[in-house]
């Protein structure tokens, strides 16, 4: 150790302060553990003075390096030989090793700022340790002298004494006042207790603070409560008192239902009693002898009217249950005309072959086809008519015509007949498809199934805006119809206009 101190090291310098000085001190560490582990076992007072003597040279040799090499001081703190050496039961080699750390303080004293955390906490937890498991006052001054050097060269190990061990100023109060080092337990005290005062003072103000600002807060808070109460409060009004308006109109509509209902078995009630009334008055009047069959007439009639009645329910539940399938059958038989004309259109569009010429008869084949001609009138020649036989073939033929002519403007007229009927069918029947219900119905629909002429103007209307929307279209939309007729509108043109309505048998 004395030849590494002082010496200039001109070759490989890095080595020398990075590698070999922390192996040396590690292997001396390592040597003062095995002394001191003899030193413990030994039985004899010469072989533990001998190895007392040994294992202070050596840790003479360690204070002598590390006081050559200041930067050896945190390989020495952070050996974990040292904290073996430090945590023993052993008076005399526990002084020596707290005199190490006492030189390791006095020549590097933020060396225990430079080490980690853990270290730091197993040395000042093994000094505190023995203050408080051991009287012996020589242990108890190299310890406290350890903590009052600690405590002088670092407030920040002062908070950490004060907030890791709250009852060490109690301990060092109670069990080494009087031990004859109370200058140095004096000052410890002092220190502590001005850091703990500090920190009250500080917990007192942060305490202070926190009240002021929860205050500050608070009286926000219910400020911006108060200012929202109103608004709050109109609101729970308003709210409140519009359901107790709607329970009060559900209450009235109630009463008005019941109102209701009661009027009409009132009116039923009513009618059955002036119906039984006058039922029993003709029975006074008729005949005995005719009772029986006004009866038998009255049982009919009821009879018809309960058939009629439940027939007109029956077609209309059918209807209601055919409705879906008949729009599901106009619609497929529109998409079929559709269909229909545009393959139509399309046949229609395909180009045309170009012109060919017939091929003109030579002589030779007309010649053969004149023979031909003459050969068929030999063998079957003209039968010959008389004047008379003409004439009344012709007459034969002009009747024939005439019946012709009229049977066929009777169909005619049979077929137009069957087409307006169809036609007024259908628009029937759409109008029914599409009536509201009885309970929706208004005057107007009564209207338009009272009156013939208002689909028929409603048709007329439709047919007229579609011509005129026709005739606005752009060129473009009027390509492919260069070969109809100017006056002609396309059928689809006038069906996507015109609805569901028929008139004239076509929709």
């Amino acid at each position: 150790s004395h030849c590494c101190v002082g010496l200039e090291v001109k070759e490989d310098p890095e080595e020398f302060y990075k590698k070999f000085l922390p192996s040396a001190i590690d292997n001396l560490l390592f040597l003062g553990r095995r002394l001191q582990a003899r030193f413990i076992r030994a039985v004899k007072d010469e072989e533990k003075q001998d190895f007392l003597r040994w294992f202070q040279t050596v840790t003479d040799a360690i204070c002598w390096l590390f006081g050559g090499h200041i930067h050896l001081a945190a390989c020495v703190l952070q050996n974990d030989h040292f904290l073996h050496l430090l945590i023993t039961d052993d008076v005399e080699t526990a002084i020596i090793i707290m005199s190490v750390l006492h030189n390791i303080l006095r020549v590097n004293s933020s060396v225990l700022l430079q080490v980690d955390e853990e270290t730091l906490h197993s040395v000042l937890d093994e000094l505190v340790y023995k203050l408080s498991s051991t009287t012996n006052p020589v242990i108890g001054n190299a310890a406290t002298k350890l903590l009052l050097l600690v405590a002088k060269f670092c407030k920040q190990l002062v908070k950490l004494l004060t907030a890791r061990y709250k009852g060490l100023k109690g301990l060092l109060s109670k069990q080494w006042t009087g031990k004859g080092f109370d200058r140095d337990l004096s000052q410890l005290l002092d220190l502590l207790y001005l850091e703990q005062s500090s920190r009250k003072g500080e917990m007192q103000r942060q305490h202070q603070a926190a009240c002021i600002i929860q205050a500050m807060w608070r009286g926000f808070q219910t400020r911006k409560r108060l200012k929202k109460l109103p608004q709050a409060v109109t609101t729970l009004q308003r709210s409140f008192r519009a359901k107790r308006e709607q329970e009060l109109q559900h209450l009235k509509k109630q009463k008005e239902d019941e109102a209701l209902k009661l009027q009409m078995q009132l009116q039923r009630q009513r009618a059955m009693r002036l119906f039984h009334e006058r039922q029993l008055a003709l029975l006074e009047i008729i005949h005995a002898s005719q009772v029986n069959k006004y009866m038998e007439e009255m049982e009919g009639k009821s009879a018809l009217t309960i058939q009629r009645f439940w027939r007109g329910y029956r077609a209309r539940r059918n209807f209601h249950q055919q409705r879906q399938s008949l729009k599901e059958y106009k619609a497929a038989v529109i998409i079929q005309r559709a269909a229909y004309k545009f393959l139509e259109k399309r046949r229609r569009r395909r180009p045309l072959s170009p012109w060919k010429d017939p091929k003109g008869l030579t002589d030779e084949q007309r010649l053969a086809l004149q023979q031909k001609v003459d050969d068929y009138i030999k063998l079957h020649p003209a039968s010959q008519m008389s004047e008379e036989m003409s004439k009344e073939l012709h007459t034969q033929a002009q009747e024939k015509l005439a019946q012709f002519l009229l049977r066929s403007r009777l169909d005619q007229r049979a077929a137009q007949r069957r087409e307006t009927l169809l036609a007024q069918v259908n628009t029937d029947v759409e109008l029914l498809m599409n009536a509201p219900g009885l309970t929706k119905t208004t005057e107007k629909d009564l209207d338009v199934f009272m009156s013939r002429s208002i689909p028929v103007a409603t048709k007329a209307r439709q047919s007229h805006n579609t011509m005129l929307k026709y005739t606005r279209w752009p060129w473009w939309k009027k390509l492919g119809d260069e070969f109809m007729e100017d006056d002609v509108i396309p059928d689809d043109a006038l069906n996507a206009e015109l609805g569901t309505l028929f008139i004239g048998g076509r929709k």
